[in-house]
């Protein structure tokens, strides 16, 4: 029997101490183990960045947010790509030694990876990055000099990249509490939100694929460094990842007509997405499609937006791996209460008015009940 692709779409959002994909590239595990449910996974920069570590998966989408949020939005399309070629966006407040780390770290993708690549531009003026903390424990970023940024990578799509890898240079402050706390796998990434902030100015502007890895000195070796943390550590840049990805992220399509390929938001089946993270603009246009929603209740975050608060109706879960038997069950058509020790009878539906409006595209929740595992 012929049964159309599954799509899912995997969000983890950045900067607000997510459990599970808060720290260098933990919830690709999550992401590689949903790759062997979904034909089509959707998803973003932060769960699939690992700094130096990287894994492909052939049917993985690398979308970066404010494109995934217009994907959800049904604005923008996504046409998958063979290759894409990458221009390289360097800010000119790197220092020399730190610019010819990031410089070797492209041309070893070139030769290793053969990836292809345009000549790298530098802003005619440093970005001026400040870092900065929410009430809620969420971080964000401010830029001083934004034109600087879209001057360059309009060069360099000019010389003809398809996609723009950029790296600013971040605040080095190996001392800070909040550092600290995230080096021993604690507390929320001090720099993830402000990095939204740079890619999502340049996606709004080209609306070509984007993704930013941060210019910053090595840090003293810490013996105590905490797993989640350790690939950021692994040597001077965390290009190679967001090299690999930009390599094959799918194109945007903005407007016109859309070429056979494209995915729209349609297509997708599931969403899934931490438990306390329910309010982002990509969430939240999701929930007025067919598609079912998976909250994890295990990957904590500073926020407190549930799907209740929103008015989401979504699959409550304990653990992504109880999130993916929700996924395998939904794929085969199956209904999750029929894998739950009890199943109710059926029961006579109450008489309603006819309304040509009473079919509604919102997914149903299933009861504590029925929730799998």
């Amino acid at each position: 029997m012929f049964q159309r692709p599954y799509t899912a779409v995997l969000i983890v959002p950045t900067g607000v101490g997510a459990a599970i994909g808060g720290y260098a590239g933990d919830a690709l595990p999550v992401a590689r183990a949903i790759a062997q449910i979904a034909d089509t996974i959707i998803t973003h920069p932060n769960v699939l960045n690992g700094a130096q570590l990287y894994w492909p998966l052939p049917n993985a989408l690398y979308v970066e947010g404010y494109g995934l949020d217009q994907f959800a939005a049904g604005n923008w399309g996504l046409r998958p790509v063979h290759r894409n070629r990458i221009g390289l966006l360097l800010d000119a407040e790197i220092e020399a030694s730190l610019r010819w780390r990031h410089l070797q770290a492209a041309d070893a993708a070139r030769a290793t990876l053969g990836l292809s690549m345009t000549d790298y531009a530098v802003t005619d003026a440093p970005v001026g990055v400040t870092l900065q903390t929410a009430e809620s424990g969420a971080t964000w970023g401010t830029i001083a000099n934004p034109g600087t940024l879209l001057r360059a990578a309009e060069r360099l799509v000019q010389w003809g990249a398809e996609a723009i890898a950029v790296v600013v240079r971040f605040p080095d402050d190996e001392d800070s509490t909040a550092l600290q706390n995230y080096r021993q796998g604690q507390g929320v990434d001090p720099l993830a939100g402000a990095e939204a902030v740079i890619s999502h100015l340049l996606v709004r502007h080209l609306q070509i694929p984007c993704a930013h890895a941060p210019a910053l000195c090595p840090l003293p070796l810490d013996p105590t460094l905490a797993p989640k943390s350790a690939a950021e550590e692994l040597g001077h840049t965390f290009l190679p990842c967001v090299l690999a990805g930009l390599s094959r992220a799918p194109q945007f399509v903005t407007q016109g007509d859309r070429p056979p390929d494209t995915l729209r938001r349609n297509q997708v089946d599931a969403v899934i997405a931490p438990a306390t993270a329910f309010g982002g603009s990509g969430l939240l246009s999701f929930s007025g499609t067919a598609a079912q929603l998976i909250a994890v209740e295990d990957n904590s975050t500073t926020l407190t937006i549930t799907p209740e608060k929103v008015g989401i109706e979504a699959v409550r879960v304990r653990s992504y791996l109880e999130a993916i038997g929700v996924m395998t069950a939904h794929k085969a058509g199956i209904s999750a209460a029929a894998i739950a020790p009890y199943l109710t009878h059926i029961q006579p539906g109450s008489v309603t008015p006819c309304s040509s409006n009473s079919t509604s595209s919102t997914p149903q929740s299933l009861s504590q009940e029925t929730r799998l595992g």
